[in-house]
């Protein structure tokens, strides 16, 4: 097997040492709050089977620094407010990592440490998309 020098776990590890974080109970308090934007950077099948925060705005993992960057010719008008973000995954660990490199592009925002697996949890609302 091939050794890295650097495994997720470690990536995700120092990633959460630079980072504003929320647990899924404190999240669910702020869900209310119009001065707050979820942002679900999980892939849109994970949406569709698992919902989703209502209200939340979907930006793909893969897209999301092109999506933030004003000069990128991919940028997303909803990243230019002055709101709170608020980024969530699955369980938190794409959601560090995506809060970590989008602090050093100088944009500010948190993360749902225990992901959308927490926000059920602590039974936040979820929304489904309706089947057509």
């Amino acid at each position: 097997m091939k050794k890295l020098k650097k495994t997720v776990k470690n990536m995700v590890a120092e990633a959460k040492l630079k980072i504003n974080e929320i647990d899924a109970k404190e999240a669910i308090k702020l869900f209310n709050d119009e001065d707050v934007i979820f942002i679900d950077i999980r892939d849109i099948r994970e949406r569709q089977k698992l919902g989703f925060i209502p209200g939340s705005f979907h930006a793909p993992r893969g897209m999301l620094e092109f999506w933030i960057d004003p000069e990128s010719p991919y940028f997303k008008d909803i990243f230019n407010t002055n709101k709170k973000y608020i980024f969530h995954c699955a369980a938190g660990w794409r959601s560090a990592l995506a809060v970590s490199t989008l602090k050093d592009m100088g944009f500010e925002a948190s993360h749902i440490t225990d992901g959308f697996a927490g926000w059920v949890d602590e039974k936040g609302p979820v929304e489904f998309k309706n089947k057509k």
